[in-house]
């Protein structure tokens, strides 16, 4: 894992030693074990190493393979790195000491622009050639690692982060109006539809699963691979299904715990922080080694105001976990203290852009302080589960039957769903009565849609960007819910703006931190074994999510594999947190509505009413309320935009 940086003169200047000096500077808050840079005339290249695995630890980065004039700089761990070595015949002496930058450079040599084809696991890097003169690079199929550039007549520049490529070309901060237009207007958590741009015009990123190519000036991006319509799976029993799945989830899990160092997991009192743990746990005790848990949990004088089917402290289900499996060293955290408001200005230098996931922004961050703290060197997450291992639409695929006339088998369905609920038959069956029949539930009360999330955007600056005709226009509206739930499941996985989001955090966070995040539900892999199962094997029995609560049979408890009565609901005491800091908010907020640039950008008549909606003191039961969350999101905002004029 690494943070690289680089530069090319295509006039063929010769960059300065004391700007490079200055670059790497800029850089020395990432954590490292080790800094290299290479300038050679008119290229630069540097990084800032951390070790993470056995061959990382004997590995040069930049790398030189002085047998083909070819230097790499990668930010990477492959996962399939046997799998590479038969392919390419590499002596089974020599395996244990090649690095994956050496090994990416000896598969270009096989492969060339085709290599990240090849590839599993989370890279972004780039290639100098220097007998053609060219760059090649690219970023991992779901831009699990970052990488921005800056091109310009001149120079080309890339960068894990991207406030050093600014010291790099020496530019000047200019504000993306198109970007944040679209982060301003887009009510979900997704930032903008364009996987290549920034909050800044003149930074851009290569987006996920792409790569490119820079020759004599000319810069060529192009994709490599995407999710297309998967293939079904067709196998002969559930048990088939079940056996299929722990081997490609076991094998997600297994590569992603490869490390020198401890090994930690995020947990919940969910199925899928539990499926990742417990299958985790399994692997590194055949190591030898434990298992270090995180979980979070809410302060200690918060009233759960949640429905009966949702709960805030989730630690009674945590601890069957920990229990049944074993191995686990576990950790309670309440973050004391911390809320979404005092952690602003760090999130901001971390991410170096607004953002919207501040509910639990406070305790992501304190899990990552506390596991830098504990030596953890790799953090595994269950976060994209709910729509790839754990997917289960009840309601979309129940209706589904009804308009297919199968109502022997719904009927049964209903009736063991019901039960296992604890919601009665008639209910059920007009909720998916209207899902199916839309036409007859015309005059029925609406439901909460997309739109009541807030939207922040000015009315005259949107009209001006017209922001909301190119999103209606965009083949993945934010805005859209219309779609079946296997459709929007489909789109997600397309929708590499929503890859952006994860890579993004996730890059960032293990720079700061030293701690590297990794998903075994986002593998690629995985992903698309998820996708080629028939729906009847996620909806099964009156269970949702039916696949992953059987192939866990002997993973988790049933107290929490069988569970579907109660789902944990994280970050609900956030305004309960910041009673004590409301006034201050209040006087942030007065302050964003008089200042005139944000004003010119936000909706300030709207953040106003939200204010009144808030009071004085605010309900923590208001905690997810849109006009409440308008006002924290408003908040970020605005001191993102102080400190860059700033």
């Amino acid at each position: 894992m690494s943070a690289i940086v680089g530069i090319v003169q295509h006039t063929g200047e010769v960059i300065e030693p004391d700007v490079c000096r200055n670059v790497m500077e800029a850089m020395r808050q990432y954590t490292a074990d080790e800094t290299r840079m290479l300038n050679r005339g008119s290229l630069f290249l540097g990084c800032r190493s951390l070790w993470l695995t056995p061959e990382s630890m004997h590995e040069p980065i930049p790398f030189e393979d002085s047998a083909t004039g070819r230097i790499i700089a990668a930010d990477v761990v492959l996962d399939n790195r046997e799998e590479l070595f038969r392919l390419l015949d590499v002596d089974s002496a020599l395996r244990s000491q090649m690095g994956d930058a050496e090994l990416i450079l000896l598969a270009f040599d096989r492969w060339g622009e085709a290599l990240p084809t090849y590839l599993h696991g989370d890279f972004a890097f780039v290639i100098w050639d220097s007998r053609q003169r060219k760059l090649f690079g690219a970023r991992d199929f779901f831009g699990n690692r970052t990488l921005y550039y800056v091109q310009n007549p001149k120079s080309f520049s890339f960068c894990s982060v991207m406030q050093p490529l600014l010291k790099l070309t020496g530019e000047t901060v200019v504000m993306n109006e198109q970007w944040l237009a679209e982060y301003l207007a887009i009510p979900v958590m997704m930032e903008c539809t364009d996987a290549s741009a920034t909050v800044y015009k003149n930074i851009q990123q290569i987006p996920p699963a792409h790569c490119f190519t820079v020759v004599d000036g000319r810069f060529v991006c192009r994709q490599y691979d995407a999710i297309e319509q998967i293939e079904p799976l067709h196998l002969s029993s559930n048990e088939e299904y079940e056996e299929a799945f722990r081997e490609v989830f076991g094998q997600a899990v297994r590569c992603r715990a490869r490390t020198i160092k401890k090994v930690g997991t995020t947990l919940s009192g969910g199925l899928d922080s539990g499926a990742v743990t417990s299958f985790a746990a399994e692997e590194l005790k055949k190591q030898g080694k434990p298992l270090y848990t995180y979980s979070y949990v809410p302060a200690n004088d918060f009233a759960d105001w949640t429905p009966r089917s949702r709960l805030a402290n989730e630690t009674p289900y945590i601890k069957e976990i920990v229990q049944h499996v074993g191995g686990i060293h576990d950790h309670y955290l309440d973050f004391r203290d911390k809320h979404p408001f005092s952690e602003i200005d760090e999130w901001l230098d971390i991410l170096e852009m607004p953002y919207k996931f501040f509910e639990n922004s406070f305790w992501i961050k304190g899990i990552f302080e506390k596991a830098q703290q504990d030596g953890i060197g790799v953090l595994l997450t269950g976060a994209q589960g709910n729509h790839t291992v754990s997917w289960g639409p009840v309601i979309d695929y129940y209706s589904q039957l009804l308009k297919k006339l199968q109502w022997f088998r719904l009927a049964k369905e209903l009736q063991l769903y019901s039960r296992y609920r604890g919601i009665r038959r008639s209910r059920l069956l007009s909720i998916i009565s209207k899902q199916a029949m839309p036409a007859f539930a015309a005059h029925a009360p609406a439901q909460k849609k997309i739109a009541d999330m807030p939207v922040m955007i000015n009315p005259a600056f949107a009209r001006r960007t017209k922001v909301m005709e190119r999103l209606r226009a965009h083949p993945f509206n934010p805005m859209d819910s219309s779609s079946s739930a296997s459709i929007s499941r489909l789109r997600r996985f397309q929708n590499l703006a929503i890859a952006n989001l994860g890579g993004t955090k996730a890059t960032k966070l293990s720079l700061r931190y030293g701690v590297l995040e990794r998903d075994p539900t986002f593998d690629p892999k995985v992903v698309r074994f998820c996708l080629s199962v028939p729906v009847e094997q996620y909806v099964q029995g009156g269970y949702d999510r039916s696949l992953i609560r059987r192939a866990t049979k002997q993973y988790l408890p049933d107290s929490v594999r069988l569970n579907q009565r109660i789902r944990g609901v994280q970050g609900a005491d956030w305004v309960h947190r910041m009673l004590p800091d409301w006034p201050e908010f209040m006087a942030e907020l007065n302050r964003l509505c008089r200042d005139s640039i944000a004003s010119e950008l936000m909706d300030v008549q709207r953040i106003r009413s939200a204010m009144a909606y808030a009071g004085d003191v605010p309900r923590p039961d208001q905690a997810f309320h849109p006009e409440i969350r308008l006002l924290m999101r408003s908040v970020i905002m605005y001191r993102f935009l102080q400190k860059i004029i700033l």
